[in-house]
């Protein structure tokens, strides 16, 4: 049949439907799920139907306000208490014809308006009563019955591929959901849904709106709806990245991703990341997400770029992790302090510094990797350097590189070191039972951090100088040693070492006064080394 042949079935069924009468649903659902199946195949079907004559457009449009009514009013006037069996057996089968028209007419709608504009165009006058239906068969009370949940999954689809590549429409649409109440804005629904499937079609929908408009992407931010979508999207990730590849979790994760690539490219984590924080703590659940995923971006983005664009969005993530570095190292060296022994009257986790040190404390060397060239910046962009930048940071009465001495130093007593399976205790270090970290949450910290302290003195007197005078290099030497729990640690301290010694003659002079204090002879007994200073 040709769209002709299909408009003038679809308006002569259409002609005989009572939405009160149950028998006739079965023929219009019999004839939308067979249209429906040849325009899932055929884009120019789809374009053709949209255009024929009879129109097919009246006929939708008084399909979705007759069964938006019908299902939104299905329960006023029931006093039933159903003990007989007969009116609550028929109103749980009109209940059901109606769950049944909502498929078809959602599939038959989403198939129609997939990829044609003119499509799309005519469809959208129906967005409200699709969003009210969403919104009905997204209660919790809904959400209980698969077939209502198959229904919602549907519309959402229909919903999406109504607005999907059409700029006009997905700007109406974006503007008319932030400025929604709360408690109607059926995307927080769906990503709150424990149905995956469900999320999957709420997730592209704003992948779409958002992607290619810089507009779209600040409303998502700031607005109270926007910024509550953005808790349920961070919340959505948290929980599905493990999910097994290939799997609607997956999926959902995937897409969460995207949107918030897109949001990082915009420049607008920083002001997420403001607008998620709470009073009196130092990060929150969902901070500490975006601190992930911002560090997930770095390691598998190239940053080496330098036009304007990738400048400036390395600039805006600097800024936003030098003053989430000095946030948290301060309160991770006051946690430490008294994990050790040190008397502190703030309350502290139980076991000593945070289980996330190493995803709270921001990994720099990621950004600071193509920085070794000072002509890195764009002639067209007067910023300096980012390592400039970073050495210029300054928290009360120290720098970035001073508080990262005073972290390794605190670490390197509070976290011995593993050799061959074994922690191998820090001479001279008091004993704590208290300070008995676990092996979660502390991979890799100190190798990354003695990493970025190499970075920053690399070819600066000034850095140099600064970590002499705050008793980093003999930190450092403690560092060049073998941990299992850092690997690579002997080397990234040695190289480090090798960038505080460069050029300077009092970092030199210092390194070779200290010599060991004593030494195994050849039969055995250790002596003391004549001349030999211990640097207390």
């Amino acid at each position: 049949m040709d769209a002709a042949d299909l408009a003038e079935n679809l308006t002569g069924v259409c002609a005989t439907f009572d939405i009160n009468v149950q028998s006739t649903h079965d023929s219009l659902c019999t004839t939308l799920d067979a249209i429906a199946e040849q325009l899932a195949r055929n884009q120019d079907l789809r374009a053709s139907l949209g255009s024929a004559t009879p129109s097919p457009w009246p006929c939708l449009r008084k399909l979705w306000q007759s069964l938006h009514r019908a299902q939104l009013t299905f329960w006023d006037g029931d006093d039933s208490d159903g003990n007989d069996g007969g009116p609550a057996q028929s109103e749980s089968q009109k209940h059901h014809h109606l769950l049944k028209l909502g498929l078809s007419l959602a599939r038959f709608t989403r198939n129609l308006v997939a990829g044609v504009p003119e499509n799309q165009n005519r469809a959208f006058e129906n967005e409200t009563d699709i969003r009210r239906l969403l919104h009905y068969y997204t209660s919790w009370t809904a959400m209980e019955d698969q077939q209502a949940v198959a229904v919602a999954r549907v519309l959402a689809q229909a919903l999406s591929n109504i607005i999907t590549a059409n700029d006009s429409l997905m700007q109406s649409l974006w503007e008319t959901y932030m400025n929604l109440p709360e408690d109607q804005v059926v995307l927080i629904r769906l990503l709150t849904s424990s149905d995956a499937k469900s999320a999957l079609p709420a997730l592209m929908l704003i992948q779409n709106c958002i992607q290619g408009s810089r507009t779209r992407a600040r409303l998502l931010v700031r607005t109270t709806v926007g910024a509550r979508l953005c808790v349920c999207l961070l919340d959505k990730m948290a929980s599905t990245y493990e999910a097994e590849e290939g799997t609607d979790d997956a999926n959902a994760f995937d897409i969460g991703y995207a949107i918030f690539s897109r949001l990082l490219e915009a420049g607008l984590v920083p002001e997420m990341y403001a607008k998620l924080s709470i009073k009196d703590e130092t990060v929150t659940p969902h901070q500490t997400v975006i601190l992930k995923l911002v560090d997930s971006y770095l390691q598998a983005t190239p940053m080496a770029g330098k036009d304007v664009e990738t400048f400036n969005l390395r600039q805006s993530l600097s800024q936003l992790l030098g003053s989430c570095f000095f946030a948290l190292s301060s309160y991770s060296q006051r946690a430490l302090r008294r994990a050790l022994g040190s008397p502190s009257t703030e309350t502290f986790p139980q076991n000593g510094a945070p289980a996330e040190l190493d995803v709270m404390l921001p990994r720099f060397t990621l950004l600071l990797d193509d920085e070794r060239d000072p002509s890195t910046p764009n002639p067209n962009t007067p910023q300096p350097p980012l390592k400039t930048f970073f050495n210029s940071l300054r928290s009360e009465s120290h720098r970035l590189d001073e508080s990262l001495v005073e972290v390794l130093r605190l670490l390197d007593r509070f976290l011995p070191r593993i050799n061959f399976g074994k922690a191998v205790p820090v001479v001279g270090a008091e004993a704590s039972s208290s300070a008995q970290p676990t092996d979660t949450g502390f991979s890799y910290l100190k190798r990354d951090l003695v990493r970025l302290l190499g970075v920053l003195c690399h070819e600066n007197r000034a850095v140099q100088d600064r970590i002499r005078e705050c008793g980093g290099i003999e930190v450092v030497m403690n560092l060049c040693v073998v941990d299992e729990r850092n690997p690579y640690l002997r080397e990234h301290a040695i190289f480090t070492l090798h960038n505080l010694l460069k050029g300077n003659a009092e970092n030199q002079s210092l390194v070779q006064e200290i010599q060991p204090a004593s030494q195994w002879d050849e039969d055995g007994v250790l002596r003391d080394t004549p001349g030999a200073a211990v640097r207390k």
